[in-house]
C-alpha cells in the first residue's frame, strides 16, 4: 500500500448530500444548534479563530471550490505534513465524542481529483463522483 500523504476526520454518517462531513462541519453544527456548554462554546470559538488564522480558507482562493453543481462531493484533506494542524484536531475529536458524534481518521494516497491545493491541504472531488 502507498503511504498516506493525505488524512481527512470526519463523521460516520454521510449527510443529506451524501459526503460524510468534516470534524469543522459537524462542530460548528453543534454549536450553531446551541448545543455546546460555555466551556465547549469558548474552546470551539478560539480553536476556530486559530485555524482561521493558521491556514487558508480554499474558498476565499476559489469561491467555487466546494460548489455542489461544478464539484459534487468536494471535500477538503490535511496533507500529512500539516503537523502543526493535526495536532489541534485532538480537541474537537473530544468535543464530538461529548455529544455522542462519531468520527473516524481516514488515509489516502489518492483521495481523488484535486480541485485545489495549498502548502497544508487539497479539496478533492472523490473517485467516482459525478462532474
Amino acid at each position: 500500500m502507498d503511504e498516506a500523504l493525505f488524512v481527512r476526520y470526519q463523521g460516520r454518517t454521510r449527510s443529506p448530500r451524501g459526503i460524510f462531513p468534516g470534524i469543522f462541519a459537524l462542530a460548528n453544527g453543534l454549536a450553531r444548534e446551541g448545543r455546546l456548554s460555555e466551556e465547549e462554546y469558548r474552546f470551539w470559538r478560539a480553536s476556530n479563530d486559530w485555524y482561521d488564522a493558521n491556514y487558508p480558507n480554499p474558498s476565499n482562493t476559489d469561491p467555487h471550490v466546494y460548489d455542489h453543481e461544478l464539484h459534487p462531493g468536494a471535500v477538503a484533506w490535511f496533507k500529512t505534513t500539516a503537523v502543526h494542524l493535526i495536532d489541534g484536531v485532538a480537541g474537537y475529536l473530544d468535543l464530538l465524542a461529548a455529544h455522542g458524534v462519531e468520527c473516524e481518521r481516514v488515509e489516502s494516497s489518492a483521495p481523488g481529483r484535486i480541485i485545489y491545493e495549498d502548502d497544508v491541504q487539497v479539496v478533492v472531488v472523490p473517485s467516482g463522483s459525478a462532474c
